[in-house]
C-alpha cells in the first residue's frame, strides 16, 4: 500500500472543518484551519477520544471527552510537552487532500 492516501475532497472540508479518516491501519484526525491542514494521530493519548470531534482555536484542538490539548501544528499536548500525538504530512492537489503516512 502507497505511504499517500488520498482522504477528502477540498471542496467537502471547508475552514473550520474536521474529519475522522481511515489511513492504512491508523485513525487520523483531519483539520482545515484558517491557518492550514493539519492531520494528527485521531485517538487521544489519555484515553482513546475522538480527537477530530474537538473544538479547535488558536492552532490547538481539545479532546471532547476529558479536555486534553493538542497543538495541531507538532502533536504537542499543551501541559506537557512528553506526550505527543503523531503528526502526519498533508498534500493538497487540485481539489483532493492526501495524507502521507511516512
Amino acid at each position: 500500500m502507497s505511504d499517500r492516501v488520498r482522504v477528502a475532497a477540498v471542496s467537502a472540508m471547508p475552514v473550520g472543518s474536521s474529519l475522522e479518516c481511515v489511513v492504512g491501519d491508523r485513525i487520523v484526525a483531519l483539520f482545515h484551519t484558517a491557518e492550514g491542514w493539519f492531520a494528527i494521530d485521531g485517538i487521544c493519548a489519555h484515553a482513546g477520544g475522538p480527537i477530530a470531534q474537538g473544538q479547535v482555536s488558536a492552532g490547538i484542538v481539545t479532546c471532547p471527552w476529558h479536555g486534553w490539548q493538542y497543538k495541531l501544528a507538532t502533536g504537542h499536548h499543551c501541559l506537557n510537552a512528553r506526550i505527543q500525538q503523531t503528526c502526519f504530512q498533508v498534500e493538497v492537489e487540485a481539489d483532493e487532500v492526501y495524507v502521507r503516512l511516512a
